[in-house]
Order: C-alpha cells, then sequence, then structure tokens
C-alpha cells in the first residue's frame, strides 16, 4: 500500500508536529513514548517505546 506522503516543517526549536493519519496508520496514539533514531542520511524512524524494548530483548536473546 502506497500512503499520501505529509509535508511537514520544522520549527525554530527543531520540533514538528505529525498529521493524526499519520500516526494512525502508524499504530501510535497521541501522547504515546516514542523512540527516535537516524536511520542514514535524511531520514529519521520514530518507533513505539514498547516495540523498541521488545525488539532489544529480541536481540539479546538471539
Amino acid at each position: 500500500m502506497i500512503r499520501e506522503p505529509a509535508e511537514l516543517h520544522l520549527g525554530d526549536q527543531g520540533r514538528v508536529e505529525l498529521p493524526l493519519g499519520l500516526l494512525a496508520e502508524a499504530g501510535i496514539t497521541p501522547g504515546a513514548s516514542v523512540v527516535a533514531f537516524s536511520d542514514g542520511d535524511g531520514r529519521i524512524v520514530l518507533k513505539r517505546a514498547e516495540d523498541a524494548i521488545k525488539d532489544l530483548i529480541e536481540k539479546r536473546t538471539l
């Protein structure tokens, strides 16, 4: 499924607001804890905190 991109703008403090539709598609609710990391040149990934913790635990048990 190809989703419509949302053009966002960074504020002076580096803050950005994500559209509710984008959050809903990702299964992230407003107020949720997320982990952010760089995934290469020009990409930032947000992951639900509980998913990031789960991934870390799974990697340690392999």
